[in-house]
This record gives structure tokens, C-alpha cells and sequence, in this order.
């Protein structure tokens, strides 16, 4: 016979007015209570509320209570479950704690955003009572449980713990979070890779140059640097751009690319049209010229800086063509004549190797034989002539507008090509000096530019005008957006029509989630 609402009451009573130390002695009345969770959605409210009032009294029924309060959080009414899961963090003493931990982070799996909700507040509660515990409980179901678990049990912790105090998050505990994440990194998606990383980066014991370099580390790791690289394979290549995207945050003067560099100049650059996009909208070229350029100033000692240098010379002169050899009427060329000039990938490669020609600033004059310097030259000065042009035209197409008239996707769009253009000016002129100079600094066209920086420059002279300073090292440089934009069609004229290639660089990143991943999970890998 199912319990009623007033034997719960009276039950209830018995026990509350009982002394502490006689509540043992009404052993039968807590297994009426208990009884409660067979009975209808009246009772089952009472007894979700009153199992927990009176656990810690009756250890002997502690498992039965535990299973009791847990049938009511998997009940059908939503009100129910809500209320059971309010209760249990008073289940969460000693021992018990990793098994509370344990059943709420199960119950992330719910699809009600109230219900979701109350168990993140539970977890969080029972994190302030043992930090370490309610891991355990969380780290169990991430690397044994349901996937759908597991993918909410990590986005948990990316969020959770970063909020929590000094005082949760001792020494100890953040020992036993790197312990537990290298575990799960074992076997993970591309989604889960960045989330898991996030995790890492927010502890504070890994602020440290030691801390970041263990996160290299990790990171190099993941992915498999010791590997040659298939092009074809769009897993490998999302692989290498996912854990390149994690180590950029973490590279600094004393925290060094060169393996990440080495790697991209043996193995990307070579295959570089080749290779195979994980997105079908990325411009995958790009993307890994973009990767490369940032990573090149935190390269510090090389063994194979003339190797890496050879590459990205051999590279440049894929993209910086000669100039053609007939020419129209007053000097035009025609439209089919005119090479196509990839300025944005020219940014990038003149970037990286003027960066690494810092290390070796002989290696234009030593190691280039004085026919293919000369060569290198002449592309170098046609490429600066339809710079000159370009930046002219761009200037006026800008001059006068501000404010809400430089928002529009067809300014931005310019004001991106003028940054480029500027770019590849500067490092030119730098390149022409007599011994080639690698004095200068700009800042990528992608990366914003630092007020600190922007204040601190000096007033801009003639085709230097729109370049910046050096960029400053940003803990989570912000992924580059997808989305495509507007096409600007650049002015007619000598040059004009073939170099306004410049488009693709607003485009890049990875969201969303489909297909295989990192391992041999089969979750979504993250675009």
C-alpha cells in the first residue's frame, strides 16, 4: 500500500521534534519517508524534500536514500525531477560527494533549460564543499560515460571553473585537473581539443613560462609534429590547424614556435596547393600563411633556420611573378598578360621570412647566388610598382569617410587591402636595402592594432601611412570569422583589375560541428 501524505507528515514529525541524539531510534519512520517515492506527485515532492533533512542522521540507510532521491530526479514530472535535484547537494558529505558529482553530472544530459540549469547550481555548490571531489565525479563520467555527457561535463568545466575562487581552486586541485585533462586528451574530437585547452590556459598555476610550455607541450603532442603530413586528408590538415590555433596563445619570447615553424615550412609549404580544406568556404592556402606569419616572431634559436628560410624564398617566388614582357599601347599591359598578384598571401610569406631573416640577415647575399638575387629583385620591384598604384587608389576611394561610412563591407573590405598593401610596402623597402635591412616592424593585417601602440607610433610619412608597430602578445588572439563578405571590385587601370585579390583574408576559422574529429571518437570535429 502506497504511502499517504499524512504518514509522510506524521513521520516527519516524529522526527523533527525527536532529540539529535535519539533520531536513530526512529529508524522506521526516515523508511516510510523513504517509501514516499512510490507514491503519487504529492508525495513525491514531500518525500524530495524531506529524505535529504534527514540523511546524515541514518548512515545505514544511506544508500537507500541516495537511490530513493535519485529515482526522483529521473521521474516523469519535470517539477519533480527539479526538486530532487535542488536537494541534492545535502546528499554531498564525505564519501558520497563523488557519487552526488557523479549522478548530477549525468543529469546534464537533460534537454529542459531549467532543469539543465539546476543541476550547473548544484555542481557548483558541491565544488565549493570538495572541489577535488566533485571532479573526480565529473572526470569519471568524462572519459567512461554517454557521449552526450561527456561533450556537457567538458563545456561545464570550460565554463565553471575559471569562475571559481582561489580558495576552491588550490594548488592541489589544479594539479589534479592537468592529471585528469592529459587523460581525456588521449582520445578526443577537434571540438573537445579546444575546449579541454580552454580549460588548461584559465588555471593560474600554468600562467607561468613553465606553465605555458607544458601546454606546448600538450599541444605538440596532439598534433603529431614527428608525422609527415598527408594533404589529402582533411582530418590530418583540421588536426594541424586546430592544435597550431591552440599553441599561438601560448608562444612568446621564452615560450618558442620554431617546432610548429620548422614543421610548417618542411611539410605545409611544400604542399601547399595540395592541400585539402576541411571546409569547403576556406580558403585553406591562406589560413596556414596566416598561421605561419603569426607564429614567426616566437621562433627563437633554430637548427634549421636556413632550411626554413630556402622554403619560404622558394615559396615567394611562386607568388611574386616577373613582370610581363610585352606591353600595349602606352605602356599598358593587356588584361591577359597582367599576373595575378596574391597580396595576401604575400603578406603572410614576406612576414614570416622577413621575421626568420632576422636570425640569419646575411642569407640573401651568402646563400642566394647573385642571378636568382637579381631575380628576386626585379619581382620584388614589379610587385611594388602595382603597390603604389593600389594604395593610391584605395587612399582616395577612403579619403573623407569616417565613422559609419568606413563600416560598410565594401570599406572594410578596402580599409583591409590598404593595411596589406602598406604591409608589403614597408617589408619591401626593407628587403631592397644594401645589405638587406629587417629593421622594420608592422603589424599583420588580420591582428588589431594596440591603442598603447597606435598612441606610440610616430606620425606615418607618404606609402608608410597605415602600418603599425610590432603586435603585443594576446593570452586568446580572437578566431577569424567565416562568414564571407562583400566582394569590392577593385579600379580599372594598369594592375588594378588583377590585384584586388584580397577578399579571402575576412574569411577563415572554425566553428560548428560535423564529421570525425581528433582520435577515434567519432563526435563533431569543430569548424
Amino acid at each position: 500500500m502506497a504511502v499517504t501524505i499524512e504518514e509522510l507528515y506524521r513521520n516527519y514529525g516524529i522526527l523533527a521534534d525527536a532529540k539529535p541524539e535519539d533520531l536513530s531510534q526512529h529508524k522506521y519512520a526516515y523508511q516510510v519517508i523513504l517509501d514516499g517515492v512510490k507514491g503519487g506527485p504529492k508525495e513525491k515532492r514531500l518525500a524530495a524534500q524531506f529524505i535529504p533533512k534527514f540523511f546524515s542522521s541514518f548512515p545505514e540507510l544511506a544508500d537507500a536514500a541516495i537511490n530513493a532521491q535519485l529515482d526522483l530526479c529521473e521521474d516523469e514530472d519535470v517539477s519533480i525531477r527539479r526538486q530532487a535535484i535542488k536537494e541534492l547537494p545535502r546528499f554531498a558529505a564525505g564519501e558520497n560527494i563523488v557519487r552526488v558529482a557523479d549522478i548530477l553530472t549525468q543529469l546534464l544530459q537533460t534537454d529542459d533549460s531549467a532543469e539543465f540549469s539546476q543541476v550547473n547550481t548544484a555542481l557548483v555548490s558541491i565544488f565549493k564543499m570538495d572541489a577535488k571531489a566533485t571532479l573526480r565525479g565529473l572526470f569519471s563520467q568524462i572519459l567512461q560515460g554517454e557521449d552526450i555527457v561527456r561533450e556537457r561535463a567538458i563545456k561545464f568545466l570550460s565554463i565553471k571553473l575559471k569562475t571559481l575562487p582561489e580558495d576552491t581552486m588550490t594548488k592541489e586541485v589544479e594539479d589534479y585537473v592537468f592529471t585528469e585533462t592529459k587523460k581525456v586528451l588521449e582520445d578526443v574530437t577537434g571540438e573537445e581539443f579546444v575546449l579541454l585547452m580552454r580549460i588548461l590556459m584559465a588555471l593560474k598555476g600554468l600562467q607561468t613560462v613553465n606553465g605555458r610550455q607544458q601546454l606546448v607541450e600538450l599541444v605538440v603532442e596532439q598534433a603529431f609534429l614527428e608525422q609527415a603530413l598527408n594533404p589529402a586528408d582533411p582530418d590530418t590538415v583540421d588536426r594541424l590547424l586546430q592544435c597550431t590555433r591552440q599553441a599561438l596563445p601560448l608562444f612568446s619570447k621564452n615560450v618558442h614556435s620554431s617546432r610548429f615553424v620548422t614543421y610548417f615550412c618542411d611539410h605545409v609549404l611544400p604542399n601547399l596547393s595540395t592541400l585539402t580544406s576541411p571546409v569547403a568556404e576556406l580558403d585553406i592556402q591562406q589560413e596556414v600563411l596566416k598561421l605561419l606569419a603569426e607564429m614567426s616572431p616566437f621562433c627563437g634559436d633554430m637548427e634549421k633556420v636556413e632550411a626554413n628560410l630556402i622554403m619560404l624564398f622558394e615559396k615567394l617566388l611562386e607568388f611574386m611573378p616577373l613582370p610581363p614582357e610585352a606591353e600595349g599601347e602606352n605602356g599598358e599591359n593587356t588584361m591577359s598578360d597582367e599576373p595575378k598578384l596574391q597580396f595576401s598571401y604575400v603578406e603572410c610569406l614576406l612576414f614570416s621570412f622577413h621575421q626568420l631573416g632576422k636570425k640569419l640577415p646575411d642569407f640573401l647575399i651568402d646563400k642566394i647566388n647573385a642571378e636568382r638575387l637579381k631575380d628576386f629583385k626585379i619581382r620584388l620591384q614589379y610587385f611594388a610598382r602595382g603597390l603604389q598604384v593600389y594604395i593610391r587608389q584605395l587612399r582616395v576611394a577612403l579619403q573623407g569617410k569616417t565613422g559609419d561610412a568606413l563600416k560598410t563591407d565594401e570599406n572594410k573590405i578596402k580599409v583591409v587591402a590598404l593595411k596589406i598593401t602598406n604591409n608589403i610596402n614597408v617589408l619591401i623597402k626593407d628587403l631592397f636595402h644594401n645589405p638587406p635591412s629587417y629593421k622594420s616592424t608592422v603589424t599583420l593585417s588580420w591582428r588589431p592594432v594596440q591603442k598603447a601602440e597606435a598612441v606610440a607610433q610616430k606620425r606615418p610619412s607618404g606609402e608608410e601611412m597605415g602600418t603599425g608597430s610590432t603586435m603585443k602578445k594576446q593570452l586568446s588572439p580572437p578566431l577569424p570569422r567565416r562568414n564571407a563578405r562583400q566582394i569590392y571590385n577593385p579600379p580599372s587601370g594598369k594592375y588594378s583589375a588583377t590585384i584586388g585579390n584580397f577578399t579571402n583574408e575576412l574569411r577563415g576559422g572554425f566553428r560548428g560541428g560535423r564529421g570525425r574529429g581528433f582520435g577515434g571518437r567519432s563526435r563533431g570535429r569543430i569548424y
